[in-house]
């Protein structure tokens, strides 16, 4: 154990009753020293059946329970959030690496989602359809789907995991919920509150562990009536793959690599200071993270100058430390792919205008880098970096530069800076992405849906979108 990250409570929730896992031994590092923080058991495959009985029967029992019940839950569980949210934003930055102040913007983010998911329970309406005939009544009843997979990833260890679990509990679902084994004490503050906010026992329940093993477990097993994932395109394809063969619905919120249009009209130095800004949050691990800059001409030279500058300037260190400007990456692997995508970069006549390396004698720390002119057919053009690099080329006419952002594969989000009227309505009509930001680097609100195009998923986070996902709507015809 390191500091105050304490890994007694490191624990299994399952059936309402938290409980040391009987499976593999994990090791939980921290990405800014490299320093082994725990060591706990993850869930086996017994676990994983007592988990899977307590959301059936968890389910049983939410479901009949009034939406304004769930509604209370919820909201009392935000407000614990609150109250914690010094203790679980440290907890997350010794886990995960990110500033501490993001942790706490993390966290307040939380509480957000349960108390606006906890008003909209209320909201799930269904409806009467004008009958055909006399007596008769022909209705629309929503209905919880079922229990609930829920898989998340380790860049936002909280977020990710309320985004799933809120709506899901305010549809009446039971759900068991998979951190990412990086990072599990976020995600685990997030039941405890719900547990002590009076959630049933085995409404919630979480496990952590080997992904392949228990994904492949809870997606055959036929208690789970639909799958929700976030994370890798590679890793969303297995688990669609998985789901298929149980013909159960699925959500999936896979990668970005997200294009910035940034026209001559535009403010720019302004848009480089937000550029750096938005480039560098989380240490660029972020799927709307933007990294394809793709700037007009007369433009070019002065914004790739101030964005270098505001990039060289950020200073980076651990996430404690309240004058870090950027943290570590979040594991080793990020460090190895970001010199193997800059080293690809240049073997393609790319121009590292800065960073391009690593930074520190301990932890997984990388340089903010800029690569300039770097070609399409460069490997970082097509992969997403997931982590602090940038690319920026120059374009001549719009439709050219919308032309390659849309060569992506992916379509999650898209960036533009412009203060033409008639540009903005192109780029919002044509560019392939699911969420669009104008003069903006804002594109995921609890209010509003969240999802990609192409090979970023399909299905809604966020909204009464993100509640609909969880219910399905029974017809009734009574005569």
């Amino acid at each position: 154990m390191a500091g105050d990250y304490a890994v007694d409570a490191l624990q299994l929730l399952i059936g309402g009753v938290w409980r040391k896992g009987s499976g593999p031994t994990l090791r939980i590092t921290n990405p800014a020293t490299g320093a082994v923080l725990a060591e706990p058991t993850g869930a086996s495959r017994d676990d994983l059946d007592a988990a899977l009985a307590g959301a059936e029967a968890g389910f049983e029992l939410w479901r009949r329970t009034p939406a304004t019940g769930r509604a209370t839950v919820l909201a009392r569980a935000a407000q614990l959030l609150r109250e914690r949210t010094r203790a679980i934003a440290r907890l997350m930055t010794l886990e995960q690496g990110k500033l501490l102040a993001q942790s706490e913007l993390e966290i307040s983010l939380c509480a957000e989602t349960f108390d606006w998911y906890a008003a909209e329970a209320g909201r799930a309406y269904g409806r009467i359809i004008p009958a055909r005939g006399q007596c008769a009544r022909q209705m629309v009843l929503p209905e919880p789907i079922g229990p609930v997979a829920a898989f998340t990833r380790w860049n936002f260890p909280a977020l990710l995991a309320a985004r799933k679990v809120a709506p899901a509990l305010a549809a009446g679902c039971s759900c068991i919920l998979k951190p990412a084994e990086e990072t599990p004490a976020s995600a685990l503050a997030l039941g405890r509150a719900l547990s002590d906010a009076g959630l049933p026992a085995g409404v919630l329940n979480i496990v952590f562990g080997d992904p392949a093993e228990i994904s492949r477990h809870l997606i055959a097993s036929p208690v789970i009536r639909k799958v929700t994932f976030t994370g890798s395109v590679p890793v969303g394809r297995s688990l669609a793959v998985l789901a298929a063969e149980q013909i159960k619905p699925c959500t999936l919120e896979l990668g970005g690599h997200a294009p910035v249009i940034i026209l001559d009209d535009a403010g720019i130095d302004a848009a480089a200071a937000m550029s750096a800004i938005g480039k560098t949050r989380n240490a660029g691990q972020v799927c709307t993270s933007p990294t394809r800059f793709y700037v007009q001409r007369p433009a070019y030279e002065r914004f790739v100058e101030r964005f270098g500058q505001a990039l060289a300037g950020i200073r980076l260190g651990d996430g404690l430390d309240p004058g870090t400007g950027m943290g570590p990456l979040a594991n080793a692997r990020r460090p190895e792919a970001m010199e193997r995508l800059v080293a690809d970069a240049k073997r393609h006549q790319g121009e590292v205008v800065t960073g391009g390396e690593r930074a520190g004698g301990r932890g997984f720390f990388w340089r903010p880098t800029l690569l300039a002119n770097v070609p399409d057919d460069a490997a970082a053009m097509s992969e997403e970096p997931f982590g602090p690099l940038a690319l920026v080329s120059a374009f001549d006419e719009l439709d050219e530069a919308i032309a390659r952002a849309n060569r992506s594969k992916v379509g999650l989000a898209g960036y533009a800076f412009t203060r033409s009227a008639s540009a903005a309505v192109k780029l919002s009509e044509e560019l392939e992405v699911g969420v669009l930001g104008l003069n903006s680097f804002a594109v995921s609100h609890t209010e509003a849906p969240f999802s990609g195009v192409k090979q970023s998923g399909y299905g809604y986070e966020g909204g009464s979108e993100g509640l609909a996902g969880f219910l399905h709507q029974k017809y009734v015809h009574h005569s």
